[in-house]
């Protein structure tokens, strides 16, 4: 469920039409990302890029956004260093033009993950290097990011464009709206529920989503604490959510992003030998060793006669559909799905044969020897 907020939605185009470039602040499933995708759906000449996605390489991170991108463009020229491909992706977005000749608006989501190009020659700065490039870039930018504290510290010293909004938690009213959106029947039922759902949830949108959607489903005499406490079972959507927030940060503390770009080339095509992962990553065949050691040791991927691959070939499915600027459109899900179902259907072992039925052997016939069973293998203004 895309949450609707006119509200922040107002606040946020109000920064941008004054010229300054509104940063947007709020945790995991408060509908940061949401609110992203609903201006760059409203706005002409407008671009969602998902920098957790795309933030991998320099080299890797132009040509996604080059590959996604919704204005005249070329592609990437070969051979370019990290830093030269770090300076093409600012020059991209400095040129890009809306339909009608004026500036494009980005809209940079969990910008601060371009961090993981720290590690490459000459970008050991990059974050502050791109926070002063975009403050003095013609064209338009919306940020956005789950890691206050970090984009506090960031932007502590940087030029006066930026101006940091927090999303606020939802309160009752809006939860009511959002309950009469999942029952329009039950006008009575969505006033009783919205002030538990919005204590039992801190008003956070995607847990209140979820509560909502269990409640409505069972039936008049629903509990808001058992609806809680059955998303919160094993296998339940809110654990699953809060575990995913849970690994998603510690992860994020120190980030591996050649590691993200390997997985973005095996989930292209696999399986693949060293070298032709190194020549796909443009790294050494030394340094792409290590990172793929670093990948087998967490059973992401698997190697067979010295060829990676997935180990899980639904992650490489996910990995195909989100690893990359842009959220998959509806078509592209049929599309992924139908050609994993086809490959995971038409390569799949046979079924093995029903036993044929015994038959008693003749009496002079010699006892059959037994057979073993065979073993298979297996400058910061804020807005609160």
């Amino acid at each position: 469920m895309i949450v609707e907020r006119p509200a922040l939605e107002r606040r946020v185009t109000a920064v941008l039409e004054a010229g300054r470039i509104p940063v947007v602040l709020g945790g995991c499933g408060t509908g940061r990302s949401s609110l992203l995708l609903r201006l760059a759906a409203s706005r002409a000449g407008a671009q969602y890029l998902d920098m957790a996605a795309a933030a991998t390489t320099p080299e890797r991170c132009l040509d996604a956004v080059l590959a996604a991108s919704r204005f005249a463009s070329g592609n990437a020229p070969d051979g370019l260093s990290a830093r030269a491909a770090f300076d093409a992706l600012l020059d991209h977005f400095d040129a890009a033009r809306a339909p009608d000749g004026g500036p494009a608006t980005f809209l940079l989501d969990d910008f601060v993950d371009i961090r993981t190009f720290e590690s490459f020659p000459g970008l050991r700065q990059v974050q502050r290097d791109l926070v002063t490039r975009l403050a003095a870039s013609p064209s338009h930018f919306v940020l956005a990011s789950r890691f206050t504290t970090r984009v506090h510290r960031l932007l502590r010293d940087a030029p006066a464009r930026f101006e940091v909004v927090h999303v606020p938690a939802l309160d009752a009213q809006e939860v009511e709206a959002m309950a009469l959106a999942v029952d329009g029947a039950r006008r009575e039922w969505a006033s009783d529920v919205a002030g538990p759902v919005t204590a039992l949830t801190d008003g956070r949108a995607a847990a209140v989503a979820e509560l909502l959607s269990t409640l409505a489903s069972s039936g008049p005499a629903s509990d808001p604490i058992a609806a809680l406490a059955a998303l919160f079972s094993p296998g339940g959507t809110g654990a699953a959510r809060c575990r995913e927030s849970y690994e998603f940060r510690l992860h994020r503390a120190r980030g591996y992003g050649a590691l993200k770009a390997i997985l973005g080339v095996l989930a292209d095509v696999e399986p693949l030998s060293l070298t032709e992962v190194a020549h796909h990553l443009r790294r050494t065949p030394g340094s792409t060793k290590d990172y793929l050691s670093w990948l087998e040791d967490v059973d992401l991927i698997t190697v067979h006669a010295k060829r990676y691959a997935y180990d899980d070939p639904l992650l490489r499915l996910y990995v195909r559909l989100y690893g990359r600027a842009t959220p998959p459109s509806d078509v592209d899900i049929v599309r992924e799905v139908g050609r994993y179902a086809k490959t995971r259907l038409t390569t799949a072992p046979a079924s093995t044969p029903p036993p044929p039925t015994p038959v008693s052997p003749p009496a002079s016939a010699p006892a059959p020897a037994s057979v073993p069973a065979e073993v298979g293998r297996t400058g910061i203004i804020e807005i609160d």
